[in-house]
């Protein structure tokens, strides 16, 4: 059998399995073959990843927590991961999947989503479930890392996230930060930039993470495109931390870091508009970056994790 053939009656066998219900007998009859080969053939979907199997545990969440968060922070939603002992890499899951179903709630068909870049929004990405008949569009908002971390760089967190929800997804054809601001105006400039940030400027839903300035921990270090002695620069200067590739100190105010003059992203005041910004960050080395974001008023959705909420109301303190 032709390998594209083969995929089809693949997809065939799992729809039919999966989505019409039907069990391996009935299929094995319909398709004139086996049950046991019927069992082979599903076990060969899954194989190739025409298949693919979530299982969504329950998820304890901090309730009177999330409800100090939105009364102190005007957030419509809070998303807080109970901390049983959990490894940061298992909070952040969570609050990815937390982040996910809330976007699965709010997204309408036809709706536009600007996507920043990260190991959080990487989190709600991977959580969110396959929802083709939404057709939303995805956008980048934000200019490639270009780090080796490739799967949570923006393009591709476009290209995963639009598969999934059945739009189109477009890329924003430049790099994160320029030389100068000569250079960042040039880029600008360019009508496919401009294009793809006005169409970012017009969306419905924003997925966007947060970063630190603490020592060792910035994702522009590991991607290099800061040193730790520039880091060190922007640390004494105020910067606690940043989103959409923007630093900003711990009352959200960006305007006063020159770097930011040089990234290629859409502005933190078109962010601002955009009906509904959900960020997934967690980390006790974030909460003053958290704290900054939630002060500047960029935010309508967080999702975290107990500990680290807790000690942003430490620092909001």
């Amino acid at each position: 059998m032709a390998l594209e053939n083969r995929e089809e009656y693949l997809i065939r066998v799992a729809s039919l399995y999966y989505e019409q219900d039907l069990n391996q007998q009935q299929i094995a009859k319909l398709l004139n073959t086996s049950r046991s080969n019927v069992s082979r053939l599903l076990k060969e979907a899954k194989r190739r990843g025409i298949v693919e199997i979530k299982i969504r545990k329950p998820i304890s969440t901090v309730p009177t927590l999330e409800r100090q968060f939105r009364v102190r922070f005007g957030l419509e939603r809070v998303m807080i991961v109970e901390n049983r002992g959990q490894s940061y890499a298992d909070n952040l899951a969570a609050a990815g999947q937390l982040a996910a179903r809330y976007l699965e709630e709010i997204l309408k068909p036809g709706d536009t989503l600007a996507i920043s870049w990260g190991t959080g929004v990487g989190a709600a990405v991977t959580a969110m479930s396959d929802a083709p008949d939404l057709q939303v569009e995805v956008v980048q908002m934000i200019g490639s890392v270009g780090t080796v971390e490739s799967a949570i760089d923006g393009h591709e967190l476009a290209r995963q996230l639009a598969m999934k929800l059945g739009g189109r997804y477009y890329y924003l054809h430049a790099p994160l930060f320029v030389d100068s601001a000569a250079a960042h105006k040039v880029f600008l400039e360019q009508p496919t930039i401009a294009e793809t940030l006005a169409r970012a400027r017009r969306a419905d839903v924003a997925l966007v993470g947060i970063g630190t300035t603490e020592p060792g921990m910035s994702s522009f270090i590991r991607a290099g495109h800061l040193s730790e002695a520039q880091v060190a620069v922007l640390r004494a200067a105020g910067a606690v931390g940043e989103t959409v590739g923007r630093h900003l100190d711990i009352n959200g105010n960006a305007d006063r870091f020159d770097i930011n003059k040089r990234v290629i992203a859409l502005d933190l005041a078109d962010v601002k508009s955009i009906p509904h910004v959900i960020a997934v960050a967690c980390g006790l080395p974030k909460r003053y970056s958290i704290l900054g974001v939630l002060r500047g008023g960029y935010l309508k959705a967080l999702a975290t994790d107990e500990v680290t909420a807790q000690a942003v109301l430490e620092a909001a303190g």
